[in-house]
């Protein structure tokens, strides 16, 4: 079945096409990240209003790219959940309009574990159960799946998504926004062992907290009246120290669940410090470690697709009261 995706739960615009749940058609995002740049952060007014300008648009790109005609998509899949309100609404009435234009079902499904899916766009031989991390700007979440209809949280954050502490701790340091790619840029060369920082424990030893590693960032920095610019140990220090409470957690969860495979996906899941420490760990836990792509561990719409074929042939349905 061609089944086409689409996704608008924060700032970007996608619409994918995607057949037989893993073959990737096309897979167009137009992001509205530049504009969103001159403010340090998201303006979810600013972000639904240029989806809404561009959404037609993408479908006919991603139409095109795909070689197919409106008329052979079999499914319409939507993000309904969780994301910024104004910008879920865009994406889910452009794909009502749709479905209902071509008499096609539509599906909503959840954007978080979609990100999960997104290992199986790139990887054959994965096989489940297993654990999952997603690990992005607005969400830090590990999961059981027994399969993508099965889907147990085990822990999650109590406070700010590790991504959400990537982008408050460069700009701490003055490095604009968004923050994780220029932090990652900046710890290279850096001595990751020369400041000690700790992510504060939580009730769940499989939850999150990074709000304090964030604070003690800002303090260090009160303290030793650094020149934050230039300051290569304090980035790869933060980020050595966020990216082992990571992999710690993740790796107890596997021995927990008695499961062999990990799976990571979000957008912080493309740093390479991150990739580089989960998958020497792994190898030494007996853990076999998955990434997506790097174009799809950000937010795009061929993950949307897929995913919701993969529960839509196991029974999931929506209709056209679909909402968030």
């Amino acid at each position: 079945m061609i089944v086409l995706g689409v996704e608008s739960s924060c700032d970007e615009t996608g619409v994918a096409i995607v057949k037989n749940e893993k073959e990737v058609l096309a897979n167009v995002v137009a992001t509205s990240l530049k504009l969103h740049s001159r403010h340090g952060g998201v303006i979810p007014e600013i972000a639904s209003r240029m989806q809404l300008e561009s959404i037609a648009g993408v479908f006919t790109e991603a139409v095109k790219i795909a070689k197919i005609t409106p008329e052979q998509i079999g499914l319409v899949v939507v993000t309904s959940h969780p994301g910024l309100p104004g910008s879920l609404m865009v994406g889910i009435s452009f794909a009502k309009a749709l479905a209902l234009a071509l008499n096609k079902p539509i599906l909503g499904v959840n954007h978080i574990y979609s990100h999960v899916y997104a290992n199986l766009l790139c990887h054959r031989k994965i096989k489940l159960p297993a654990v999952a991390l997603v690990v992005s700007g607005g969400h830090t979440s590990l999961f059981y799946i027994k399969d993508f209809s099965n889907i147990q949280v085990l822990g999650q954050t109590r406070d700010d998504a590790c991504g959400e502490a990537f982008d408050k701790v460069a700009k701490i340091m003055g490095l604009g926004y968004p923050g994780g790619p220029l932090l990652e840029k900046i710890a290279k060369g850096g001595n990751s062992q020369k400041i000690k920082f700790a992510c504060s424990g939580a009730g769940n030893e499989l939850d999150f907290s990074f709000s304090g590693i964030k604070t003690a960032v800002l303090y260090y920095l009160k303290d030793k009246k650094k020149c934050i610019k230039l300051n290569k140990d304090l980035a790869a220090s933060f980020q050595e120290s966020a990216v082992n409470v990571l992999v710690k957690k993740s790796l107890l969860a596997c021995k927990r669940k008695k499961v062999s495979n990990l799976l990571i996906g979000g957008g912080v899941a493309a740093n390479r410090c991150l990739r580089e420490k989960f998958m020497a760990s792994a190898k030494l836990a007996g853990v076999h470690c998955f990434f997506p792509d790097n174009k799809l561990c950000m937010d795009n719409a061929a993950m949307i697709a897929g995913f919701g074929a993969n529960i839509y042939k196991h029974g999931a349905r929506s209709d056209f009261y679909l909402d968030m």
